[in-house]
């Protein structure tokens, strides 16, 4: 992928994550009037029960991974629209996958509008897919890093799309069974925990062997902001009180920034 190209699928992004924006604002006005009485039902709660749960901080967070997806891929562009990095263009990916929690309103609008619950299936396996790719893009970042040729592009982005898609549609989901963070309580969770796992120790393993093969300690703290940008992430994604818009934000935010400031360095010098 050119240089030209990669910086046009930027724009595209940017154009992607500005609807999807738009969209959990118009949403906003319908979802928030409901939730103080979705408060008063009884509903399972994610494991992280420490803190009274909040669907005000729960759709505070929702729309905070929207807002990072939009003004993390306009950060991505200006920082590298000259500076050639093969990493980015998957980083751009992990970046604009968090555009897709917007889908997780789909939850208080079906009580509102009561539409068929066809609808709800289709739109969690989408949340589910982009969560998988997501995951998987920066575990193609790191590959990419460690060696992988750069001409490779295209088949890796081929191969993660297919393996986020073997992954959610085998995965049974019961519409009628979610928790208090709005997302879906999945088949196989242990399991799917477990892949996450592996793919974020995999991430960071080939990022430390990317600093002993480039010679190149940048990308130990590459590695640093990838750890702190996925614990901001499974924060955002999975609490349900005032944790997730405020440390799952900033660590999202400071990870992500901190990864990006540091290839940047490494590649400029190239």
């Amino acid at each position: 992928m050119t240089l030209s190209e990669r910086n046009t699928f930027f724009k595209a992004g940017i154009a992607f994550c500005l609807v999807f924006t738009l969209l959990i604002l118009a949403a906003s006005f319908f979802t928030i009037p409901v939730y103080p009485k979705m408060m008063d039902e009884n509903i399972p709660r994610p494991m992280n029960i420490l803190l009274p749960n909040n669907y005000f901080s729960v759709h505070a967070s929702i729309a905070l991974t929207v807002v990072f997806s939009l003004i993390g891929i306009l950060f991505i562009l200006s920082y590298f629209e000259r500076t050639s990095a093969p990493e980015i263009l998957y980083i751009a990916i992990f970046t604009i996958s968090f555009a897709f929690e917007a889908i997780r309103l789909v939850l208080p609008l079906q009580l509102i509008f009561n539409f068929p619950s066809f609808y709800i299936l289709v739109a969690f396996r989408i949340l589910l897919f982009a969560r998988f790719f997501c995951i998987f893009s920066l575990f193609a970042a790191s590959i990419c890093a460690a060696g992988l040729e750069v001409q490779k592009t295209r088949n890796v982005i081929f191969v993660i799309v297919i393996a986020s898609l073997i992954i959610t549609m085998g995965v049974p989901i019961d519409v009628l069974n979610w928790d208090t963070s709005l997302n879906m309580v999945n088949g196989y969770t242990s399991m799917f925990r477990m892949i996450e796992l592996v793919a974020f120790i995999t991430t960071l393993t080939s990022f430390l062997i990317a600093a002993k093969n480039r010679g190149s300690k940048e990308y130990i703290y590459v590695a640093i902001g990838i750890m702190l940008a996925i614990i901001g992430r499974k924060i955002l994604l999975s609490t349900d009180n005032w944790t997730g818009p405020v440390l799952g934000f900033l660590m999202l935010s400071f990870g992500t920034w901190f990864l990006c400031s540091k290839l940047h360095k490494i590649h400029l010098w190239l």
